[in-house]
């Protein structure tokens, strides 16, 4: 009888192993498809700031009358040539002569990659001309590159990348042997550098998430092989995110740019890999109270379900909001964020319970987890924390409010008005440099010019009133030709009635002055006609950083509205989701604070970008809630048998250690966009990863536990759990 019942288990354990076998087959054929098309992501992304503004934006609107100004700087992307030495043409002829012979021989030149002629990338029709400066030390050059190059590729490469790298290392060449200094600058020297940081993305952020990962994860199991089923799970989920972005992009669902692409790759791991630790820890608890490897998976999903779920759904749900921006590339993030976090869910709730019951037990060697009804949990660092919030919780809870106010009072004078182009770089390239250099000896704005649209009769009053702008330094109308000097000026371009006016501005184009600067400009001239339209690069970027204030209006309460939603159904309180997302809430401005603090006196950064408020808040309190959700939801289900206060302590004792690693491995994956050159990543980075671990070690481990035991059971409020309170 007994064989007969050995036997009975024997095969009732088989279903649910090829059930598992099966699983991971179909995952690993997923993968055979899913990565080649994730390594294809970045064929896909749109950078150009312009498309993503809305349709009524003024430079917007702008932009579809001046490109009808077939030679008009709309159609060109502004690339500038700086020559510094004596290149005065009444003292020094022959180096200016030098120059100038350079660049008639310059469109011949071809572009090895492509194995084009750089002629075939400008604008057809427009010579090269070297201008020199008033004092005779810098010459100045306008390359015409077509903006219909922005986004065309080459080996996988932009264009415009290549074709910049080539005229540095060609300018160096030529000029530098002569005592020529040269820089190439301009929006289009500005894009490729960009580029350059956004192509990183692929290989380095990348391979630097992974390695981190994976030191974290053998610190946290402390075990030769289980540390690479949670990456392995958490790579799976990466390649189908990233899979089904391709084709949602590609068939122009949804926007994706470089920066997307770098927070998915980094949301994607760092939730993966927190949903899989919240598993394994169930799991493994689970494995001491049940013989069968298969009956503790089951009662362990059922424990995690419900929370990462939540949590989750969460996060979907604050990325979705980002469908409200008056952004593309915004909105584009918050689909984008959604798949990669639906991915990770779902991966994490099959492909890693499939691997963790085919290996067995021992795949958590050396400590391997008997079948001995031991709660190993309920012992340790975190056991003396709980009882520390048991004895003392209102001191607890009022210590770390006070502190977290202190922070979040300095989140109040965060400089968030923009960053200027030059300003956006962790490091100083090429064209920064260039840039710098380029308004010691010209008006700053030569070359990027803000476009004004006027009716022919208004040209006179208008031009008037630009000139009385502050930085305005000189307007001149888009001619009928090549202004060539020495030879007359040709005659004003009209276009159905319109002329379009050049304001070239005596700041940086890029700068936060020069944003500032379009208000009042678009002041002086509606006073002449309220229908004249400013448009132009330094107009979008005033436009952008107007669009992401709106943004930071509008989204924020209602993702604040959605995630109290969510948290008040999932623990079916009222009182416990408004307590959580206050705490979460002043976790968040308190980061702000720290953020303010640390770029200011610490990184010396000169500002943050409009948008950085509005990122730090979807991810920080979207990410924060989590881990108050995987608390919170423990508690609950303790409380139900133990009571509120005991329920908490437990809560706060078994969870402690897996919530404290999921949040240091998050911490860790955004930390390092910190590697990219690119300020507003690394200032996202920071403000994320000081964020995280701000909710772990504060907030989850000691504020909420705190506050929901001096609250007891009242905490679960309207439910019927107020009054059960356990002896």
């Amino acid at each position: 009888m007994a064989t007969k019942t050995k036997s009975k288990t024997s095969i009732k354990g088989r279903k649910p192993l090829w059930i598992a076998i099966v699983a991971i087959i179909a995952w690993l054929g997923i993968t055979s498809i899913a990565g080649p098309t994730f390594g294809k992501l970045s064929t896909v992304q749109e950078n150009d700031n312009a498309a993503f503004l809305p349709d009524n934006a003024e430079s917007t609107l702008a932009s579809k009358i001046t490109i009808k100004f077939s030679d008009s700087s709309n159609d060109q992307i502004p690339t500038l040539l700086l020559f510094l030495g004596d290149v005065n043409p009444a003292t020094n002829p022959a180096k200016l002569a030098q120059i100038q012979s350079y660049l008639d021989s310059l469109g011949s030149k071809v572009l090895e990659e492509s194995g084009k002629p750089l002629s075939t990338y400008f604008v057809p029709g427009l010579p090269l001309a070297a201008i020199p400066s008033a004092d005779g030390e810098a010459a100045l050059v306008n390359i015409p590159l077509n903006a219909d190059i922005a986004q065309e590729r080459v080996e996988e490469k932009p264009v415009i990348s290549l074709i910049v790298e080539f005229l540095r290392e060609d300018l160096k060449e030529n000029f530098e042997p002569q005592s020529l200094t040269t820089h190439v600058t301009g929006f289009g020297g500005i894009f490729a550098d960009l580029f350059s940081a956004f192509g990183s993305i692929d290989t380095t952020l990348l391979l630097t998430t992974l390695i981190v990962v994976s030191i974290i994860l053998i610190l946290v199991y402390r075990s030769p092989l289980l540390w690479i089923l949670p990456l392995l799970s958490a790579v799976t989920a990466l390649t189908l995110g990233g899979t089904v972005v391709y084709f949602a992009a590609k068939a122009d669902w949804l926007d994706l740019n470089g920066q997307s692409q770098g927070i998915l790759s980094v949301l994607v791991l760092g939730a993966a890999t927190d949903y899989a630790l919240l598993l394994i820890a169930r799991y493994r608890e689970e494995l001491h109270h049940h013989e069968s490897r298969y009956e503790a998976m089951r009662i362990a999903l059922k424990g995690v379900f419900e929370p990462i779920l939540a949590s989750g759904s969460t996060v979907i749900a604050g990325l979705l909001v980002l469908l409200l921006s008056d952004l593309s590339s915004n909105r584009g993030l918050g689909p984008v964020g959604a798949i990669g976090i639906a991915s990770a869910m779902i991966t994490v709730l099959t492909f890693l319970p499939a691997l963790l019951v085919v290996f067995g037990r021992w795949i958590f060697w050396p400590k391997v987890p008997k079948f001995d009804d031991v709660d190993e949990q309920l012992s340790g660092t975190w056991a003396k924390i709980g009882n520390i919030v048991e004895k003392y919780p209102k001191r607890t809870w009022i210590s770390t409010a006070l502190l977290l106010t202190i922070f979040a009072g300095f989140s109040f004078t965060l400089k968030a008005d923009g960053l200027a182009n030059t300003e956006a770089f962790t490091s100083r390239t090429d064209s920064v440099i260039g840039l710098e250099r380029l308004g010691e000896h010209f008006p700053s704005g030569e070359g990027s010019p803000v476009e004004i649209v006027v009716k022919e009769a208004d040209v006179a009053a208008a031009t008037a009133a630009l000139k009385t702008v502050p930085n305005v330094s000189f307007v001149e109308p888009v001619v009928a030709g090549q202004r060539i000097p020495g030879q007359p000026t040709p005659p004003i371009k009209i276009v159905d009635g319109q002329v379009l006016l050049n304001a070239t501005l005596k700041v940086a184009p890029d700068s936060v002055e020069a944003r500032n600067t379009i208000p009042q400009i678009r002041e002086a001239v509606h006073a002449v006609d309220k229908d004249i339209l400013v448009g132009g690069g330094t107009a979008v970027q005033y436009d952008t950083d107007v669009a992401s204030r709106h943004d930071n209006q509008l989204i924020i309460p209602v993702v604040l509205i959605i995630i109290g939603i969510i948290l008040g159904l999932l623990l079916r309180s009222i009182l416990a989701a408004a307590l959580l997302l206050l705490t979460v809430v002043l976790s968040f401005m308190a980061t702000l604070g720290v953020c303010q603090l640390v770029f200011e006196h610490v990184f010396g950064f000169a500002g943050a970008d409009a948008s950085f408020p509005l990122f730090a808040f979807i991810f920080l309190v979207a990410l924060g809630i989590d881990y108050n959700i995987f608390l919170m939801t423990r508690v609950r289900e303790e409380a139900i048998k133990i009571g509120t206060r005991k329920g908490v302590i437990k809560g706060l004792t078994v969870t402690g250690g897996v919530i404290t690693s999921a949040g240091v491995v998050l911490a860790a994956t955004f930390a390092v966009l910190g590697i990219l050159p690119l300020v507003f990543l690394a200032q996202l980075g920071f403000a994320v990863a000081f964020g995280v671990l701000l909710d772990t070690i504060i907030v989850r481990s000691l504020l909420v536990p705190a506050l929901v035991h001096s609250i007891g059971p009242k905490i679960w409020w309207p439910s019927k759990l107020q009054f059960e309170e356990k002896k």
